[in-house]
């Protein structure tokens, strides 16, 4: 399953024991490796975007000193170990048996037992990270266990789960890269690819391709012949084709050959981002490579969507968990080769395998305005007011809301995703053709509405000069609208592209004091949703990348950072942040430097 060259990350298990023999180790043997193994079992149960289940690998011993922490090491680096969990039931020597790796996340599990201070060799080999410069993420249960006692309880479970989520999806993005198709889209400022971020930050290559290299590929047949022949005819039967909106609709000619061409295209920007080993027997060995792309963005307009078809329909079906092949793992494609909002989608899509939905942050709607414009009093969670999510066509069909769990609509890992879901997502999605005014080159648009009640996270990175990247979240729900409600607004702008309706939760105070500063505060014209509230999760991960959080409305108890992040302040945890990122610096630059 897994499309991209590079093996899997595995979590390394690090048994930390006290070395002491004749009476003290020996004891704590057993204790120490079931600690490892309960740890093991735990992460094996969680899986990586692509599918497959976690790995885990323990040392082959306890670890009681620097020559036993030094065979775990050389094992890790064998094995791929990418993420490291040190567990201890018991007191052990910090800077012998600590984990030094410079680019490993670290967390360390102690138990909270009084047998054996196993809570003490936490805390004091903490201090020995925080001193010698290794952020590591403390996990310690809030009650009292016996030293007899042989489960984990919810609160421990819930940091390791938050913590490999995180130092996997890092490990993940390593040594990948961002493939961005043409240049800068419109004057998007984040389709100005920064080199320096993707590299120092998350350690990903950028890839350039210019657009000329699509047409390329359409003149000379560089596609599989066979798969184009079958993706056109799932399209024809599966795809319903919206109404035309423009002023001069299209012929029926001009859209059959825009249907072509369109799926070409989609086949076209795949094989460049994973390349396909079937134009290697058409004679096109350097094309089947492709650029091993864990993401990508095209840029489209406008020197492509004035004279070509737009990208909309390539953007709306590598963005699905589903394509004429079946049922498979999202890619993340950025609209306007938005990178900053392709990262955004990539890190919600590590962290929770699904979908994303890519939208423009369009409007702020007031309850006086709906109320002015639709005669509609809004109630429920969007009774404050709803940001209209809406984008020219590309959002993902998972978007939709037709996947059901419980009655209850959600966007799902493609590994739960049925036949049933599928045909739902179909057929809520019409595809209109495309707005000649802004896309002169034709082209297909998506067109849904997102169904309301679904928990969502909408996210974005943003690069401020002076300071860096810095993240914005902004947890919420998508809303229902009576259907002449929302009919009557959709026409205010383009009624041919897909709506998600957003309440973001509101705190009172700060940027979400109501939803028009939330509006007013983001950061850019785009904004990544993933399905669910993660928002913690997308903390935890800033934290690692050294990326701080400017603006997100989650509750204190649910924050997990590195335990030297309360060294730099406790009672303003936002500036704190700023500074531990600012003092820590781009994980991978420290390597380069």
């Amino acid at each position: 399953m897994n499309r991209l060259v590079g093996a899997l990350p595995k979590v390394g298990i690090r048994p930390v024991i006290d070395g002491r023999m004749n009476g003290i180790r020996e004891s704590l043997e057993e204790q120490t490796m079931n600690m490892a193994l309960k740890a093991k079992e735990i992460i094996e149960r969680m899986r990586h975007a692509s599918g497959e289940r976690i790995e885990c690998v323990i040392a082959n011993t306890t670890i009681g000193g620097v020559a036993e922490s030094a065979e775990c090491n050389s094992l890790f680096k064998k094995e791929n170990v990418e993420v490291s969990l040190t567990v201890t039931p018991c007191w052990g020597y910090g800077t012998e048996t600590m984990d030094t790796n410079l680019l490993m996340p670290k967390a360390i599990w102690g138990f909270n037992g009084t047998e054996r201070p196993g809570a003490v060799y936490l805390a004091a080999a903490s201090a020995a990270h925080d001193q010698l410069g290794y952020p590591v993420f403390a996990i310690y249960g809030k009650d009292v266990q016996d030293a007899s006692d042989k489960s984990v309880p919810d609160d421990v479970i819930n940091k390791i789960k938050k913590f490999v989520k995180s130092g996997i999806a890092l490990a993940t993005m390593k040594d990948k890269s961002y493939l961005s198709m043409g240049g800068t889209s419109m004057g998007i400022a984040g389709s100005i690819v920064n080199v320096d971020f993707f590299l120092d930050y998350l350690g990903i290559r950028n890839e350039f391709v210019d657009m000329s290299e699509m047409e390329r590929r359409v003149e000379l047949n560089i596609y599989d012949p066979v798969e184009y022949k079958q993706a056109l005819k799932w399209v024809k039967e599966n795809l319903a084709e919206g109404k035309d909106y423009n002023r001069k609709p299209s012929t029926r000619e001009k859209l059959d050959k825009d249907w072509k061409y369109t799926v070409k295209m989609v086949l076209i920007f795949r094989d460049l981002m994973i390349g396909n080993k079937k134009l290697k027997d058409l004679g096109f060995g350097e094309e089947a490579l492709g650029h091993n792309a864990i993401a990508a963005g095209f840029q489209g307009q406008r020197q492509w969507t004035d004279f070509r078809p737009n990208g909309d329909f390539l953007e709306t079906i590598l963005n699905s968990s589903f394509d004429w092949n079946g049922i498979r793992e999202a890619f993340i494609v950025a609209t306007e080769n938005d990178s900053l909002n392709g990262v955004s989608m990539l890190l919600g899509h590590l962290l929770t395998g699904t979908a994303q939905i890519f939208s423009d942050v369009r409007t702020y709607w007031s309850p006086e305005s709906v109320k002015r414009v639709t005669g509609y009093d809004l109630e429920g969670k969007g009774k404050n007011g709803i940001i209209h999510l809406i984008n020219s066509g590309s959002t993902t069909m998972d978007g939709t809301g037709r996947q059901i769990k419980d009655d209850l609509p959600i966007m799902k890992h493609f590994k739960d995703i049925t036949k049933e879901d599928v045909t739902n997502c179909i057929n809520a999605t019409e595809f209109c053709p495309a707005n000649t005014d802004y896309m002169r080159g034709g082209g297909f648009s998506s067109k849904f509405l997102t169904k309301g009640n679904m928990p969502v996270t909408m996210s974005r990175i943003n690069i401020v000069k002076g300071l860096g990247p810095a993240m914005q979240i902004a947890e919420g729900y998508t809303v229902d609208l009576p259907n002449e409600v929302y009919q009557k607004i959709d026409l205010r702008t383009d009624p041919a592209w897909p709506t998600t309706w957003f309440a973001p939760i509101l705190t009172n105070e700060g940027a979400f004091k109501s939803v028009y500063s939330v509006m007013n505060n983001w950061g850019a014209n785009h904004g990544a949703i993933s399905f669910g509230h993660i928002g913690d999760d997308l903390i935890t991960l800033a934290s690692m990348l050294r990326i701080p959080v400017a603006m997100h409305n989650i509750e204190e108890e649910r924050i997990f950072r590195p335990k030297t992040w309360a060294a730099y302040g406790t009672n303003d945890l936002e500036s704190a942040d700023y500074r531990a990122c600012k003092t820590y610096g781009p994980l991978y630059k420290k390597v380069s430097s």
